[in-house]
């Protein structure tokens, strides 16, 4: 990858767009619509295959929301027919921006379960008219759009989720308690890790476009389904999951799970930005995500908190190094297995985090902290502090969050920093090699390449009108 001097001015105008405004088109721009107290909230569901059906389903559960449209790039196919069957009274369309042209009015909330490069130009478009939103994880695929869309729910003024699940159960309140009665305190060591297959294990670029080789198929508009991303040949290996292999789609194992892992941490230790990220690799590409990580993240002294590190690893034998009296890892029965196979239960995705008194241990997604050795935690469980329940899962959360009853607890100027931490443990990873932060001005200093990827290429023509705000 080159740094061309349209790229640079890209990359500058952008980042300056998410702290000045830019005149947004006439057809964007419009308040939310009040839901009564007894109402129901009107979602449309955008991305209704694979893990949009997932997220679907647990929307229609709540019994809080009207299901009134559905959208796909792929509609009809064999991964969306379910969903279609299950909700026969809601608008079918395939192209977001038709359907909110057509029945804009009657929408009140969006569920985004599409691929991580789509998810930036899709939520723009739904705050600007309006609509409360509802992402999956990772939230943007690049820096920029994360700030831009954090910019946009304060312009906006609507109830917007990330889709870490976790961050409304056990874990965010056990969390949340330790940390305020001084259980959790002076961390200057975590260690978080995701252990199990990925779908690029064993593959290179090369052998992933071979075998990815088919005709397309009769229901994807491919077009559509590329967004701003630049212009490719078909190949079945981008998409229906695979699309998180590369670097310019997706955000590989640490913005797949790294939201569900260290989000509590990064929230109530008030991370912020890492000053530096280092990478060990193990079979880098410039293409697809490597066949095992470890990034070191650093974290300066904040707030009367001291320096932490945080040390991230995947890949199936990069194992982390435990602490004595580690005992079993914490594993929940409610975590969802990887797309590729079961989760290796001799070590679940979790994490280490070490204080200045006291040792955690935790897993992913809600389960909850165990104090390290297993007897310490049964001498002070009396003086632990009461955690409270959760009153409503995420879905449930979300929509009561759109009626205006509680307010969201992954909103995007909280999931957005978390997501940013992760775009540039992403663009270490990408070039192979440390990256080193600025919070101040914003940017990666005294790196050209990684600095443009905090922006990423411009939009392709036809896009550009979500980069402004």
């Amino acid at each position: 990858m080159t740094t061309t001097p349209d790229r640079r001015r890209f990359l500058r105008q952008a980042l300056a767009a998410g702290a000045t405004t830019a005149i947004a088109p006439a057809w964007l721009h419009a308040a939310p619509r009040t839901i009564g107290a007894s109402g129901k909230v009107n979602l449309a569901c955008i991305g209704i295959g694979n893990r949009g059906a997932q997220i679907i389903a647990e929307f229609a559960k709540t019994g809080l929301a009207n299901i009134v449209a559905l959208c796909d790039t792929d509609l009809g196919a064999p991964h969306t027919t379910d969903t279609l069957k299950k909700h026969p009274n809601a608008k079918q369309f395939q192209d977001f921006r038709v359907m909110f042209d057509k029945m804009g009015k009657e929408i009140d909330a969006v569920c985004i379960g599409t691929p991580d490069f789509s998810h930036f130009p899709i939520a723009m478009h739904a705050m600007a008219l309006g609509k409360h939103v509802y992402v999956e994880k990772p939230l943007g695929r690049t820096y920029l759009e994360n700030k831009l869309l954090m910019a946009a729910e304060e312009k906006y003024k609507v109830a917007t989720q990330m889709g870490n699940q976790g961050h409304s159960e056990a874990n965010y309140f056990q969390f949340k308690a330790w940390t305020e009665a001084g259980i959790i305190k002076d961390v200057t060591q975590i260690t978080a890790f995701m252990n199990s297959p990925r779908r690029w294990h064993g593959e290179t670029a090369e052998t992933m476009l071979a075998k990815g080789k088919a005709p397309l198929p009769e229901t994807l508009d491919w077009d559509l389904w590329q967004s701003a991303t630049k212009e490719r040949e078909y190949n079945k290996n981008y998409v229906n999951g695979q699309w998180r292999c590369w670097y310019d789609l997706g955000m590989g194992a640490l913005g797949d799970w790294g939201a569900h892992i260290f989000d509590t941490a990064h929230e109530f230790l008030k991370l912020g930005m890492p000053t530096e990220v280092i990478p060990k690799l193990e079979g880098h590409s410039d293409l697809i995500f490597p066949q095992a990580s470890t990034l070191l993240f650093k974290f300066a002294a904040r707030e009367g908190m001291p320096a932490c590190e945080m040390t991230w690893l995947d890949g199936t034998k990069n194992r982390p190094t435990l602490p004595d009296k580690f005992g079993q890892p914490v594993a929940e029965s409610d975590i969802p297995p990887p797309s590729t196979g079961k989760i290796d239960k001799s070590m679940p995705p979790g994490k280490v985090i070490y204080g200045k008194d006291l040792t955690f241990k935790g897993g992913s997604h809600g389960s909850t902290l165990r104090i390290i050795p297993e007897e310490k935690e049964k001498d002070m469980k009396a003086s632990l502090p009461e955690v409270p329940r959760s009153p409503s899962n995420h879905f449930a959360n979300f929509l009561k969050a759109c009626k205006g009853e509680e307010t969201c607890r992954s909103p995007f100027s909280i999931s957005g920093p978390l997501s940013q931490v992760m775009n540039i443990g992403v663009i270490a990873q990408w070039l192979n090699r440390p990256v080193k932060f600025d919070s101040a001005t914003g940017t990666i200093v005294g790196d050209d390449k990684a600095a443009a990827l905090l922006a990423g290429p411009p939009p392709r023509k036809g896009w550009e009108q979500y980069y402004k705000l």
